[in-house]
């Protein structure tokens, strides 16, 4: 399967400013909600709660195209993709856009992002009897805090005419490098996130998550993962509560 292949042309305009249109088989999560420090599934967090919001529905791997604008402190994504199916075994047309704004201040770099997703009416209700869009709004925010600390925060919102299983999600965390102790290259990361349901059986979420990510050599890290994850149900029915251990290792070169 060919996940993604794109052609992507950058327009050089006067100053600072840049313009990249891109086309072809896209992912959305590459344009869309990004974050330094939750935001990489394969070097930062393992739960997707930290990866992107839950509540943005971002797309992958499908036909669509994408711009960008960049001016100083400034940027603008825009995505359109056409999915082939949903869940609903329905196709339909995902619309995102992202409001960038990054800065360099005396505590470090950082990005304080508004994104907003929509579908058209492809997606059914709560009660199984029509069909209604989908539509997210996101903030995102990260900030070094020194040489070594860093944080950051995820306030999510979606509407809930569709059938969905969370309306909001709340997410925030710590990044600490590891030259504190003597180890540039790793980082320990810890973050906590509540999402609250939407019209399914789902009620509460809560999640914790903390890793150790060692650097060994140029290519090659290793990360120790604990997450702790509890859901609780609109039904009545017996709450699930969990740990969940995990060793990933990775190789980029």
């Amino acid at each position: 399967y060919l996940l993604t292949g794109w052609y992507r042309h950058t327009f050089r305009m006067h100053g600072e400013r840049l313009l990249g249109l891109s086309f072809g088989i896209i992912d959305s999560t590459d344009y869309l909600d990004e974050n330094a420090y939750a935001n990489d599934e394969f070097t930062q967090f393992m739960n997707e709660v930290f990866v992107n919001s839950k509540q943005s529905f971002l797309p992958s791997y499908d036909a669509g195209g994408a711009v960008e604008w960049h001016s100083g402190h400034w940027s603008i994504r825009g995505v359109v993709m056409n999915i082939g199916k949903n869940d609903d075994d329905n196709e339909y047309n995902f619309l995102g856009a992202t409001v960038g704004y990054a800065t360099d201040n005396s505590l470090g770099e950082g990005n304080y992002r508004l994104t907003v997703t929509t579908t058209n009416d492809e997606f059914s209700d709560k009660n199984g009897s029509g069909e209604e869009r989908l539509l997210a709004t996101v903030l995102s925010f990260d900030q070094q805090l020194g040489e070594h600390l860093g944080a950051f925060t995820r306030l999510g919102w979606q509407d809930d005419d569709a059938a969905v299983t969370y309306e909001t999600l709340v997410s925030g965390g710590l990044d600490v490098k590891g030259g504190l102790w003597g180890r540039s290259g790793d980082n320990i990361g810890a973050g906590f996130a509540w999402l609250d349901g939407g019209n399914l059986d789902v009620d509460e979420t809560y999640v914790f998550e903390t890793y150790y990510r060692a650097v060994i050599g140029d290519h090659f890290a290793v990360t120790a993962d604990v997450q702790w994850m509890s859901d609780e149900y609109t039904s009545g029915g017996d709450d699930a509560e969990g740990w969940i251990l995990g060793l990933r290792a990775a190789s980029e070169f």
